[in-house]
């Protein structure tokens, strides 16, 4: 049997899933310091948009308890008149009041509040600083770029913690970049290069290219670019990113995690010009006012492009909100991988059998024991995922578990493994796969990875037949490589456990591996 330690690809660390005490396995939802996270509230002033998240914060992966949004435009007109735009002062000011309203019925603690380029560098923003507190009881902390590029390279390290690269986050009136990797942040700049900015520079936009390269070659000399990945940030660039996914016709849209080439990104810029916008913003669901600052959002990232060439361009649906979550989190809570930690929580409130998932996963360890730690990561997850869904109707659960996967919100995970997740938790319930509407999601999976799943799948769906006292008591598997033989040695209670439906599911799992089912009795094992 294969060893259960293995590091973790994170921190470095060795951990035992077999034991109580390992950092990817005690639950931290009870630990006073989570606890202290289960609904932390922020709000975020941006020159574009206002919007109040609260987060069900004590796991890994944060969950989105409340999340509203307003397209304020706060910052529009401000490089002309040097004052927030009195329309969007307005909006803000009401939109804030609700939300200090909603935290109080809500009995959150004190929201945290942000406030970025258009109220630090409007003549007004201290005024309308003084003013939301004296009208809302709300306080900004109006923080400058170097600061909002670290809380948005924060927030991807929440998600991604692996990240490795620069983030570029777009604002109406600015855009921040800093350097990732190791679970750090390291340098940071901040520019005026949001779409409110760009809208007056005079001279078209030839006159906005030279603009843009010239600023570019300035943060080139302190972000200093080696052709790494670049992770976006904003809501600029994800209605590009979307739009990148309507051309290609992509199968799941989701943004979080989305990977692009420069050379699709290219293509996509020139296609959005090519298109009617009213068209584009029907076939996406985009905002018109988001959608008005798409060509400039274009420009920019094309030359973004053009001078730093990366080698990949990604998405990251999380930014300054979540990286004040990642803020307030205990260092022991942050090195916790994001995906098992969510899995662990859905277990946790939506399982029947709370705990099941580590004993499931340790049973069905010498069948996957020579996986890397990246496949053993989403092995993990399945089983804590596997009977989340048990309240759905039968003829629908293996779609529902396959819609959770792959559109929930799930940090650390790509797409490709949501798609594997998702159909090893489809294959947990149903054998086939063919004819349901997901396939051509399928499509991003290799052929032997779409095979690996359904074993997984189908290997969770017998260990299940085990539930009563664990699979453990009822007997253990392994695998017998050479001989492609599946052989499970049963206890006394298996024997008693192992009838009709488990020998079904036992041989439809070693056919799925190609190979042959042996059962070995009690007192035969030698």
């Amino acid at each position: 049997m294969a060893s259960k330690t293995e590091t973790a690809p994170e921190t470095g660390e060795d951990y035992d899933w077999s034991a109580e005490d390992g950092p990817f396995l005690k639950p931290l939802f009870d630990d006073p310091s989570a606890r202290a996270l289960s609904r932390v509230g922020v709000v975020d002033v941006g020159s574009n948009s206002v919007r109040m998240v609260v987060f069900d914060g004590a796991a890994r992966s944060p969950a989105y308890f409340y999340n509203e949004k307003l397209m304020a435009g706060l910052g529009k007109g401000l490089a002309e008149t040097g004052r927030l735009n009195p329309e969007g002062r307005e909006r803000a000011l009401i939109a804030l009041r609700r939300f200090a309203l909603l935290a109080e019925g809500m009995e959150i603690a004190p929201l945290t509040c942000v406030a970025t380029a258009a109220v630090r560098e409007a003549e007004d923003g201290p005024e309308f600083q003084a003013q939301v507190e004296a009208e809302t009881g709300l306080r900004l902390w109006v923080i400058d770029g170097k600061e909002e590029a670290r809380l948005s390279a924060q927030g991807v390290l929440l998600g991604w913690p692996e990240a490795k690269g620069i983030v570029c986050d777009i604002g109406g009136n600015s855009m921040e970049l800093a350097r990732i990797g190791n679970g750090k942040v390291g340098a940071r700049a901040s520019s005026p290069l949001g779409p409110f900015r760009l809208q007056q520079i005079e001279g078209g936009a030839e006159k906005r290219r030279a603009v843009i390269d010239r600023v570019l070659r300035r943060l080139k000399d302190i972000i200093k670019p080696e052709n790494d990945r670049i992770y976006l940030v904003g809501g600029s660039w994800r209605v590009i990113a979307r739009l990148d996914m309507e051309r290609r016709n992509y199968p799941l849209t989701v943004l979080h995690e989305y990977r692009m080439t420069p050379k699709s990104v290219l293509a996509t810029i020139d296609w959005i010009a090519a298109n009617d916008p009213a068209i584009l913003r029907a076939r996406t669901g985009t905002s018109a006012e988001r959608m008005e600052l798409v060509p400039l959002a274009c420009e920019m990232l094309r030359e973004l492009i053009r001078v730093f060439q990366p080698k990949e361009i990604d998405v990251s649906s999380y930014g300054i909100r979540e990286g004040l979550l990642y803020e307030q989190m205990p260092e022991r809570l942050r090195a916790r991988d994001p995906l098992i930690e969510a899995a662990r929580a859905a277990e946790q409130t939506s399982a029947r059998l709370p705990g099941f998932g580590k004993k499931l996963y340790n049973f069905l360890l010498p069948i996957f024991g020579n996986e890397p730690p990246e496949r053993l990561r989403l092995i993990k997850a399945a089983c804590l995922l596997h009977d989340t869904t048990w309240r759905a109707h039968p003829d629908y659960r293996a779609e529902v578990c396959f819609d959770n996967a792959t559109r929930a919100n799930l940090g650390g995970l790509d797409h490709r493994g949501r798609v594997f997740l998702g159909l090893s938790l489809l294959h947990r319930y149903k054998n086939s796969r063919s004819g349901t509407r997901l396939e051509s999601l399928f499509q991003l999976l290799q052929d032997d990875e779409i095979r690996q799943a359904e074993v997984l799948g189908k290997a969770m769906r017998f260990g299940a037949m085990f539930s009563a006292k664990g699979p453990e008591s009822a007997g253990h598997l392994r695998w017998l490589a050479k001989k492609k033989v599946l052989e499970l040695t049963l206890t006394p209670l298996g024997v008693g456990l192992y009838g009709e439906v488990t020998q079904a599911r036992f041989r439809s799992l070693a056919s799925a591996m190609g190979g042959t089912p042996k059962v070995v009795l009690p007192g035969a094992e030698g």
